[in-house]
This record gives structure tokens, C-alpha cells and sequence, in this order.
């Protein structure tokens, strides 16, 4: 005879549980601790920011310093912003215009093309291709100071490593970036001119006056204001992971590829908290 009664499963053995309890653990922990080193690593930018602000306003001066820092950061930058903002002015005025022109009001597409590159594609697109160049170029400069002893040299002879090193470089952002942002929309509008004029037959003198009639300073300070705030995240995260590379060389090419996506991220994240605040006052 069969035997007809139904078949249950084998439940899992001791062993067996433990295993998957132990993969479930393998599973949870790095994310938790990739959680806790992130709230670690913010608290850590948030402590040097305080503390380089507060440096800035004690003495000595290091006005060489800065005034060195932004020649480095800032004219070398130069031609990377204004390509940047040149074929962003090209590429929205062609859409706006394109998608306007159907509804016959493509001769205001000035308009629309002020307010999109004073309040987010000038700020943003700026802070994020010259501050990846920004950020990761500090990072690899402090890193390599790091793994080198250069920082504990500094130390060690009685001098303070942030007001040397990071209050220059926090200083000298928080007005390149600015300063950048304004020179990316002035050729942004000029290339967006250029591009209704040439393919809209829309005259330059029509697309300006539009674009005045419509922005006012508030739309203009508002993207400066971004990109001050971006500015100051770009120089502390460059800073916070340079000081932090451990591991030779390659913890330094690691720190630099880990401060271009962070300052990536923290600059569309602050971007749209920036732009609620703007947008309510």
C-alpha cells in the first residue's frame, strides 16, 4: 500500500535558521551603519563650518590667502562656467521658443528664459559643474596634505589647521560661486538672444526688453543667494573629506569621488528647500 497522507515541508533545522538570521544581520547592519556614518559625517561639516565661520572674524587676517584661493577657484573656473551657461541659454531658448511658437507667443519666450536662468538653471547648473571641479580639487589638495602629514605639521607647530586651511577656502566659495552665477546668466541670456534671434527671427532688442520687463532684482538675488548657500557646501564638504582621507593615495582618489557625488546631492537637495523659501517670501 501507499501511504496517501499529504506531505508537510521539513521545517528548517537550527542550523538552518541561523544562517538566515545571520544573512537578514549581514543585510541590515551596513545600512545602519551607513546611516549612523552619515548623520557622523554631517554633524562633523556642520562643527568645522562653525568653527572656520568663526575664525574668519578673528585675527590675523589672511586676506593673501583668500585672494589666492579665489584666483585658484575662481578665474580657473572661468571658462567652465561660461560654456556651461552658454549652451544652457542655447538649448532653453531653443525649446521654450519651439514649444511657444505654436501657440503664436514665441516673441515672449524672453520671458521665460530670465526667470529660468536667474532663479535655477544659473545657480544650480554652476554649482554643480564648477563645484565638482571645486570640491573635488580641495579635497584632493587636503587629502594629499593629510595622508602626507603636512595637517599634524601644522599642528604641531602651534598653528590652527581650519583657519589656515578651510576658513580661506570657505571664504573664498562663498563669493566665487556667487560671482560665477551672475557671469553664467549674463551669457546665458546673450546666447539665448543669439539662438531667438537666429532661428525665431526674434530681434535682440524685443528678447531683452522682455526679459527685463518681466525679472526684477528679487528673481536675481534670489539665485545669487543659492549659490552663496551652495558655495558654503561645496567648501565644507571639500574640506570635511579632505581632512578625513585616510588610506594613502587611494583613500584620496576615493575622498574626491566621494565629495563630487555629496556635492551633487547637497546642492539639489538645499535647492529645493532654497526654492520653498523664496517662493513663500
Amino acid at each position: 500500500m501507499t501511504d496517501s497522507s499529504p506531505q508537510h515541508p521539513e521545517e528548517p533545522t537550527q542550523t538552518e535558521l541561523t544562517d538566515m538570521v545571520q544573512q537578514e544581520l549581514a543585510a541590515i547592519i551596513p545600512f545602519s551603519a551607513r546611516v549612523q556614518d552619515g548623520f557622523g559625517a554631517f554633524g562633523g561639516m556642520m562643527v568645522m563650518l562653525v568653527r572656520a565661520a568663526r575664525r574668519a572674524f578673528t585675527r590675523p587676517f589672511a586676506l593673501g590667502t583668500v585672494a589666492y584661493q579665489i584666483e585658484m577657484l575662481g578665474t580657473r573656473s572661468l571658462s567652465l562656467a561660461t560654456l556651461t551657461a552658454t549652451f544652457a541659454g542655447l538649448v532653453i531658448t531653443l525649446q521654450f521658443a519651439f514649444f511657444m511658437q505654436r501657440f503664436g507667443i514665441q516673441h515672449t519666450v524672453g520671458k521665460v528664459v530670465v526667470l529660468t536662468l536667474f532663479r535655477e538653471l544659473g545657480p544650480v547648473l554652476t554649482a554643480l559643474t564648477v563645484g565638482a571641479r571645486i570640491g573635488s580639487g580641495i579635497t584632493a589638495e587636503l587629502g594629499s596634505m593629510r595622508v602626507t602629514e603636512q595637517i599634524d605639521a601644522i599642528s604641531a607647530l602651534g598653528a590652527d589647521p581650519i583657519k589656515k586651511l578651510v576658513t580661506p577656502r570657505l571664504i573664498a566659495c562663498f563669493l566665487v560661486i556667487p560671482a560665477l552665477t551672475a557671469l553664467s546668466d549674463v551669457f546665458g541670456m546673450l546666447a539665448g538672444s543669439v539662438v531667438a534671434a537666429t532661428q525665431y527671427d526674434i530681434p535682440m532688442e524685443q528678447f531683452f526688453r522682455s526679459a527685463v520687463e518681466t525679472a526684477d532684482i528679487v528673481d536675481f538675488s534670489s539665485g545669487i543667494a543659492k549659490s552663496a548657500v551652495f558655495g558654503v557646501i561645496i567648501a565644507v564638504v571639500g574640506c570635511y573629506k579632505g581632512f578625513e582621507v585616510s588610506g594613502g593615495t587611494e583613500g584620496v582618489g576615493k575622498a574626491t569621488t566621494e565629495t563630487v557625488a555629496i556635492t551633487s546631492v547637497g546642492v539639489l537637495l538645499s535647492d529645493f528647500f532654497l526654492t520653498k523659501l523664496f517662493l513663500a517670501l
